[in-house]
Order: C-alpha cells, then sequence, then structure tokens
C-alpha cells in the first residue's frame, strides 16, 4: 500500500507539472507583439496645385518636412515618447522660415508677430497651449511648460512670454521672426489686398505633429504664426484644444490647418477622436468625414490623423498640404505637397 500511494503522489505532482511546462512552452512560442512607432506631419494647407512651386522651392519645402519627420524618428526609434517626438519635429518647422510657425510667421495688422502653439499627451489627456506670444523662439516649447509646469491650460499675450521667461525658455528679439517674404505679403495686404491671395501656395500656414511611440502612447502638437492682417488678438484653432489640437488614450492625435474659425465651430480634432472611438470609424474615414463637416459649413484646410495601431491619415479638401511620414516598419522619411500626391511606405 505504500508503494502504491507513492506511486500516485509522483503521478500527481507530475501531473500538475505539465501544464505549467506546456505554458512556459507556449510563452516561447507566441510572444507579445512588440509596439511600432509612426510619425505623421504637416507644414500647413492651401491652393498648390502642380507648377505653382519653382522646382527649387519644391524642393526645400520637401526638405525642410523631411528634416522635421527625422527629427521626430530620431526620438521614437531609440524608445523615446511621442510627446518628445512631436514636440521636437514641430521645433523644426518653426525654426525653418519656409512655414508659417515661429521664424517665418506671418505679420498681424498692425505688422507684428503674434504666434500660436499647443501640445497634448494621449496617455493623461493633459495638455499645454499658448496664443499671442512675440518673444519665445519656439511657442511648441513653451505650450509643452505650461501643461507641465503650469496648473493652466492655455495662456496669452504678455503673460504668455513672462511665464517662458521664468521657465527659462529662450526668448528673442520679435525681429527674429521676421522674413522679408513675409512682411512683403503684410505690406500687400495694407494696400487692401485679399490676403488669401498673397501667398496661394501657403494660404493656411501651420506646422503641426502626431505621433506613436513603442509603448502605444499617443501625442498631437501645432504650431502657427496665424493669418496675415489679423485683428483684435485673433485666435484660431491651433492653439483650441479639441479644435486643432487632440489626442486621446489609444484611440487618435489629430492636428489641424485651415480656415481655423470653421475648425473651432466643428471641434473638427476632438471630433475625429469621437468618431474613431463611438463610431468605431477608421481613422481615415473619421478624417474624410471630419473634413467634410468642415466644409459642409464653408470651410477648407486640411488635418493628420494616427490611431494607436500607428495608422496614420491624411485628409482635406484644399489642392494641397505639406505633409509626410515615418514609422519603424520605413523609416525613410516619404513627404507630399499635392492633393493627388499618394505617399508611398507603410
Amino acid at each position: 500500500m505504500r508503494g502504491i500511494g507513492q506511486f500516485f503522489a509522483v503521478m500527481l505532482m507530475a501531473a500538475a507539472a505539465f501544464p505549467l511546462a506546456a505554458g512556459a512552452d507556449e510563452a516561447k512560442v507566441k510572444p507579445a507583439p512588440a509596439q511600432r512607432w509612426s510619425i505623421a506631419i504637416h507644414g500647413g494647407a492651401g491652393v498648390i496645385p502642380r507648377g505653382s512651386l519653382t522646382p527649387a522651392e519644391e524642393s526645400a519645402y520637401r526638405q525642410g518636412l523631411s528634416d522635421a519627420l527625422a527629427a521626430g524618428s530620431a526620438v521614437l526609434k531609440t524608445g523615446g515618447t511621442s510627446l518628445d517626438a512631436v514636440e521636437a519635429a514641430v521645433k523644426v518647422l518653426e525654426n525653418n522660415p519656409l512655414f508659417n510657425a515661429g521664424k517665418g510667421a506671418v505679420f498681424d495688422a498692425e505688422g507684428k508677430n503674434q504666434l500660436d502653439a499647443a501640445i497634448m499627451d494621449g496617455t493623461t489627456l493633459r495638455a499645454g497651449a499658448v496664443a499671442g506670444v512675440s518673444a519665445t523662439k519656439n511657442p511648441i516649447m513653451l505650450a509643452r511648460a505650461v501643461m507641465e509646469h503650469s496648473p493652466h491650460v492655455l495662456l496669452s499675450g504678455s503673460g504668455a512670454d513672462q511665464f517662458a521667461r521664468e521657465q527659462h525658455i529662450e526668448q528673442v528679439d520679435p525681429s527674429y521672426f521676421r522674413t522679408e517674404k513675409r512682411w512683403q505679403q503684410y505690406l500687400e495686404w495694407k494696400k487692401g489686398r485679399n490676403s488669401a491671395s498673397l501667398d496661394p501656395t501657403h494660404r493656411f500656414g501651420t506646422v503641426g505633429a502626431v505621433a506613436v511611440d513603442v509603448n502605444g502612447h499617443l501625442a498631437a502638437a501645432t504650431s502657427t504664426g496665424g493669418t496675415t492682417g489679423k485683428r483684435w488678438g485673433r485666435i484660431g484653432d491651433s492653439p483650441l484644444i479639441g479644435a486643432g489640437t487632440y489626442a486621446y488614450h489609444s484611440d487618435c492625435a489629430v492636428s489641424a490647418t485651415g480656415t481655423g474659425e470653421y475648425f473651432i465651430r466643428e471641434s473638427a480634432a476632438r471630433q475625429l477622436c469621437d468618431r474613431v472611438r463611438w463610431r468605431n470609424q477608421s481613422v481615415a474615414d473619421a478624417a474624410k468625414d471630419t473634413i467634410a463637416s468642415i466644409g459642409a459649413i464653408g470651410g477648407d484646410g486640411g488635418l493628420i490623423a494616427i490611431d494607436g495601431k500607428g495608422e496614420v491619415a491624411f485628409a482635406m479638401n484644399t489642392e494641397g498640404m505639406y505633409r509626410g511620414r515615418a514609422s519603424a516598419a520605413d523609416e525613410t522619411p516619404r513627404v507630399a505637397i499635392y492633393a493627388d500626391e499618394v505617399i508611398a511606405g507603410r
């Protein structure tokens, strides 16, 4: 009897051990899939028919977009956060005088540069934004400081610049933002000409970035100089969370460019995320339908969006949008300008 008891005890122990061993083997065979990073950017939308840019201008714009993608990708492929990536990409665009953000921003009715920016972390739903700043070299850095070092979401004007100084964010003389091209556009505007016709290839100058990192976290950032000849402290959609900038958990992140008043009225960025979240739309369908809603009330422009899987969408109802993307699956920056241009890659 004693021998039989020992035999059954051994068999029970063996039976208990086999499922554990099988489970361990199965875990080795089926590892959890790694999250892949992805980033998309835009540099403004507008009337950009083929032939409207000289070969040299087109090359310069494409290089500027590629440089911004490279900066964001460098953060993501080393395991950095999506928040760091979108900030890095937008900073490059702010520093490039071709784009209407930071250096190269348009002039308002008083001949001044008034800059707006916003950034949002989809994981925490924290956000920061600034409007009407005039001495901060990189408004996107200030927007992030508002998010991380203040109890507020949106600061404006001289108060925002004061906060920037307190946070030791680089300040510049307002003349830093001036470019001769933008100044001439302002002078033309003062003559009473239609400002929309002054730079038809860059009618809605705004820059932005959206990204997902290796941990699946989403972020969005947007920066702009606004519109030529804007008056009365006008603020568009770019620094308004839910209008021109938004990121929500693992659903989507959005940055928009266009006639800001219409994007505000349609809560465009939040609308797109709600379409993904509540209607189970793909990010591409949500982007297309959101732009359609803008057009239905008379607005135009474009937007970029990304979901938690790294799927990127570009949507516009203009003849073009400066845009690009890169990802872990295809690290080569892929850029486009014209509406009928398809960005290759994954």
